[in-house]
C-alpha cells in the first residue's frame, strides 16, 4: 500500500526525458535568431528561454484558481457548504468558507507539497478548520513521493514546531485521472463532472486535532472525518468511500537533544506508511 493510490504516468515521464534530451540538442534549430550552433548555447538563449517558461507556469494560479472555484461553485450549488468567497491578497490563507452549521473555515492552496513553500502557513484565529488544499499540476511529477514530502518532511515537522493545527489534507487537481497521473479510484468510483473537469474522488487525509508534545501530548488522536465538516463535505460532495479516508498519526519523542517525530499514514485500517523516528531540524 501507499500513501496515496494515484502514481505517476512513467511512460509519459519517460517520453518527457526524451523529449527533453531533444529539445536540448535540437534547439539551436528552432526560431529565426540567426546564431550558428555555437553561438546559440553560447549565448545563453536556450538557458534564458527555458527559465523564462519555468517562471511563467510556476508564476500563474489562473488554471488552479479556475479549477478551485469550479469546484467550491459546485458545493455550494449543491448545498454542501453555506457558501465561499476568495480571502484576497492581505491573508495568509486563499479561501474562506461558511460551512452549513455556521463555522468559518479556511483553506490555504498549496502546489505540489515538496517545496518550501509547503512550510508557509498561518492558521487564522477566526477559522474553526484549517485546510491545506495540494494542486499539483505537474503531470511528470510524483503523486506519491510528493504527498509523503509534504506530510511528513514538512506539514507534521511545522505543525509540530510551530504550534498550529492543521485539521486535514486535500490532495486534488485537474490533473487527477488523467493520462499524467493514473487514478484507481476512477476507474472503482463515481466519478464527477464539474465544469470542464472529470474528477475521480479527492484523497483526504486528516491530521491531529491537538499539538504532539513530548512531555503530555506525545501521541494525540487525529480528527475522526464527522468532526471537520469542510473535509466531510467535500468526502460527501465526490463520492469519496470511507476506506478511502487516510488517518495521519503524529508521535513525538526526545532523540538526545532534539524532539523526533514518527509520522504514520493509515488508510482502511491498514499502515499505508510510516517512518522512523526523525529529528525535526530547525534553524
Amino acid at each position: 500500500m501507499s500513501v496515496i493510490p494515484c502514481d505517476s504516468n512513467k511512460e509519459l515521464k519517460l517520453k518527457i526525458d526524451e523529449f527533453a534530451e531533444v529539445l536540448k540538442s535540437q534547439a539551436h534549430t528552432l526560431g529565426d535568431h540567426g546564431l550558428t550552433e555555437q553561438e546559440f548555447y553560447d549565448s545563453g538563449l536556450f538557458r534564458g528561454a527555458i527559465e523564462r517558461i519555468r517562471g511563467q507556469f510556476s508564476a500563474t494560479m489562473l488554471p488552479k484558481r479556475k479549477f478551485v472555484s469550479a469546484v467550491l461553485d459546485y458545493m455550494q450549488a449543491g448545498q454542501f457548504i453555506s457558501s465561499w468567497e476568495s480571502a484576497g491578497e492581505s491573508n495568509r490563507h486563499d479561501y474562506s468558507i461558511i460551512l452549513n452549521s455556521g463555522k468559518n473555515a479556511a483553506i490555504e492552496l498549496k502546489g505540489c507539497l515538496d517545496g518550501n513553500n509547503t512550510n508557509i502557513f498561518d492558521r487564522p484565529p477566526s477559522a474553526n478548520e484549517f485546510v491545506i488544499w495540494s494542486v499539483c499540476t505537474n503531470p511528470s511529477a510524483s503523486p506519491r513521493h510528493n504527498v509523503w514530502s509534504g506530510i511528513h518532511t514538512r506539514l507534521g515537522a511545522e505543525i509540530i514546531s510551530k504550534g498550529e493545527v492543521v485539521d486535514g489534507l486535500i490532495v486534488w487537481d485537474m490533473v487527477c485521472g488523467t493520462i499524467g497521473r493514473p487514478c484507481p479510484k476512477k476507474l472503482e468510483q463515481h466519478f464527477t463532472v464539474v465544469g470542464d473537469y472529470e474528477l475521480p474522488p479527492p484523497c483526504l487525509y486528516l491530521f491531529p486535532n491537538t499539538i504532539p508534545n513530548v512531555r503530555n501530548n506525545p501521541e494525540p488522536s487525529s480528527h475522526s472525518l464527522e468532526n471537520v465538516e469542510l473535509m466531510q463535505a467535500f468526502a460527501e460532495c465526490f463520492s469519496v468511500l470511507e476506506s478511502d479516508i487516510n488517518t495521519v498519526k503524529l508521535k513525538v519523542e526526545n532523540v538526545e537533544s532534539d524532539v523526533a517525530r514518527t509520522t504514520t499514514v493509515i488508510r482502511n485500517a491498514e499502515i499505508a506508511k510510516t517512518s522512523k523516528p526523525i529529528p525535526i531540524k530547525r534553524n
